[in-house]
């Protein structure tokens, strides 16, 4: 990947010519990027449609993809994107008809999320259903006669009309009944609706109602509130359709076990595919000739971050099996290869989210591209298109060849935007961490360094557990803001994080206070031992979710580490949290077990248990629709450090849930945080 690397640092790092005058990256620039979305190729391999969302709106466009040399690498010098659409309302979901000459998106213009068709000949697009609510996603049929739409309704109707009606005809009183776990998830009170799949058949007439393929189930399909039309496959001859749920059961939010389920697209009797299998089934997706019907699969029921496998099942046989079972990296999505010998899939891999291609006949892995964050994947005959972004780069697409040769830019969005901004440089470093196995972590140069001064620490603790930063560009937790306020930025992917094995990643589970600490321990030391220019001993550490339990763990169990602490949507008092979150499979796993388990952990690694030690300035940050972590877990951490007489803060935002989304709120954060620092750090200094 040598050559790939050169060319990206070459397109996309040419910041290092840039003076010292140059604007650096604020957070108000960073609200107004555009951002691509919606990305699909056409069957021929010739059009690429994407969306570009902007301040202003958000609207699609058209790119001709021209034949595409081997040996070619650098940007794109392809036709000019053509402007679609000009609507004021969000097109979202776009796909290709069959045949190439139009696409259908969802769209709320017509004042619901309804599915519309554009003719890429001319013309204006049609809407192609009028129902009474809101499609919440849809897929189409290979040869579009036939298309399955997911709805919110009430799982005892039988209509439409009926779910319509109730919603109209609400009782007197609001009081909420429920008799089983869950109440609440992520950032709602579940209201007895329920996700179903219904089908109808596309004709020149607007469909006006369908018919439910899932009358009466019970659980969401596709899962709230993260999963989405991926998680249904409709075969290749349009006859049925396989899609990932769980049974309504009393232990629903103490499992994982979602399986996969066989309906006719007519409706009727529901199959299931992956009884045996108690963990976690999903994503499945159907080989072009029918044959297979490829899926991911954990196999650890209640280990929401064990590795997913991809499993292939013949459907002519029978015969189901892991494919590339000793590959130790988990499958986050994929997609076959046009003749089915291949699938490409993307996976955490030492920092980066990387492409890879994986032989269905003998499981062979072959790295196609590993640099920065992929995502969007298409691919077409010899071709890929995916989309990118990196700690030094806004997402963009890109294609590339099915071999890792020629890669070219398709898109430069925010060319404009980001042509006079400096970013900092970036540098993966490895160090002896825990148990002295290898740890890897990111260092992000303050944006015009110099290396005759001395930096500020900004010392960002990723959540999850199981997760990481990695070399990625996002609105949250974007390094190169703290780099634009002259701090040098590292960040740690200690053991538990995703995409150094999973033993690596299994390895924090009821250890949250143990290896995790230890490895922030030794890789601060070992920044601070191999670059002279950052100044450790002035800075301050900072983490949402697990990272702001650290933040907590880190005042009660390393007191004198940094200046100051800012802690978003932090744990303060783990038996607390087991009982009023919403996934508890995910804090039985971790701490071994509910709350009142004599064997758990929710002692051992409890912040609440050594706030005798705390003595660290501490912002304290949090959405009160957060159910994942509720806030009474930052309330408790607020009113210890108040009642110790600990220089504190808290900021809440009625309306976030456990992200800060609105872009308002966004800049509000990042400015309490800065200022927060501020305070606790000295500026830069001469070395």
């Amino acid at each position: 990947m040598t050559t790939i690397n050169s060319i990206l640092s070459v397109m996309l790092l040419g910041g290092s010519a840039l003076s010292a005058q140059a604007e650096v990256l604020s957070v108000e620039k960073l609200t107004q990027l555009n951002k691509v979305h919606s990305v699909a190729v056409s069957s021929d391999g010739r059009q690429l449609v994407y969306g570009v969302k902007t301040p202003e709106g958000s609207d699609l466009y058209l790119q001709p993809l021209s034949a595409m040399s081997s040996s070619y690498t650098g940007s794109a010098n392809l036709a000019k994107a053509t402007r679609l659409t000009y609507d004021s309302s969000i097109e979202t979901a776009v796909r290709f008809s069959s045949d190439g000459q139009a696409i259908y998106f969802l769209s709320s213009r017509s004042g619901s999320n309804q599915l519309w068709r554009l003719p890429l000949s001319g013309g204006e697009a049609r809407p192609v259903t009028d129902l009474p609510m809101d499609i919440e996603g849809y897929t189409l049929s290979s040869d579009n006669q036939s298309v399955v739409l997911s709805l919110d309704v009430y799982p005892e109707c039988d209509t439409l009309a009926c779910t319509i009606e109730r919603d109209a005809n609400p009782p007197a009183h609001n009081g909420q009944v429920y008799d089983s776990l869950m109440v609440r998830h992520w950032d709602h009170w579940n209201d007895n609706k329920v996700r179903h799949l219904f089908s109808a058949k596309l004709t020149d007439k607007v469909i006006t109602d369908a018919k439910d393929i899932t009358p009466q189930w019970q659980t969401d399909v596709p899962a709230k509130p993260f999963s989405g039309m991926e998680e249904v496959a409709i075969s290749p001859d349009g006859t049925k359709v396989v899609f990932s749920a769980k049974v309504k059961a009393p232990d629903n939010a103490w499992s994982t076990n979602f399986d996969l389920f066989e309906v006719a697209i007519e409706g009727g009797s529901i199959r299931n595919l992956t009884e045996a299998n108690k963990a976690w089934d999903a994503a499945p997706q159907f080989s072009a000739d029918g044959r297979y019907l490829a899926y991911k699969a954990t196999t650890k029921p209640g280990f929401e971050s064990d590795k997913f496998t991809l499993q292939l099942l013949d459907l002519r046989t029978g015969e189901n099996k892991a494919l590339a079972p000793q590959w130790d990296r988990s499958v986050s999505s994929f997609q076959f290869g046009a003749n089915g010998r291949a699938i490409y899939a993307t996976a955490k891999d030492l920092g980066q989210t990387s492409l890879f291609e994986i032989s269905t006949g003998f499981g062979d892995i072959r790295s196609v591209f590993s640099d920065g964050y992929v995502g969007d994947v298409q691919v077409v005959g010899e071709q890929i298109v995916f989309s990118r972004h990196a700690l030094n780069s806004p997402k963009e697409l890109y294609r590339i060849n099915r071999d890792g040769s020629g890669l070219m830019q398709l898109s430069d969005v925010n060319k404009e935007k980001m042509a006079d901004v400096t970013l900092g440089d970036v540098e993966q470093f490895s160090f002896s961490g825990a148990n002295d196995e290898q740890v890897y972590g990111y260092l992000v140069k303050p944006a015009q360094f110099d290396a005759n001064k001395r930096y500020p620490l900004a010392f960002l603790v990723h959540g999850g557990p199981q997760g990481s930063f990695g070399n990625m560009f996002h609105s949250r937790w974007n390094a190169q803001l703290w780099a634009a306020q002259g701090y040098g930025v590292v960040m740690i992917d200690f053991h538990g994080s995703v995409g150094y094995g999973q033993a690596f990643t299994n390895s924090i589970s009821r250890d949250w206070g143990g290896k995790p600490l230890l490895d922030l321990q030794k890789g601060l030391d070992y920044v601070g031992d191999n670059y002279a220019w950052l100044d450790i001993n002035n800075g301050c550490a900072l983490g949402a979710s697990y990272g702001g339990y650290m933040m907590n763990w880190i005042a009660g169990n390393w007191p004198k580490g940094f200046n100051c602490l800012v802690n978003h949507a932090g744990l303060f008092d783990m038996p607390s949290f087991h009982q009023s979150t919403e996934e508890l499979w995910f804090a039985e796993h971790e701490m071994g077990g509910p709350f009142w388990a004599k064997d758990g952990d929710y002692s051992k690694y409890n912040p609440a248990n050594f706030v005798a030690n705390w003595q660290t300035p501490m912002l304290v940050t949090q959405g009160l629709k957060d159910y994942r972590v509720p806030y009474a877990q930052s309330l408790g951490a607020f009113t210890t450090l108040q009642r110790k007489g600990i220089d504190s803060r808290l900021v809440v935002y009625p309306e976030e849930n456990h992200w800060i989304h609105n872009p308002d709120n966004l800049i509000h954060w990042y400015q309490q945080v800065f200022a927060w620092m501020a305070k606790y750090t000295q500026p830069q200094s001469e070395q």
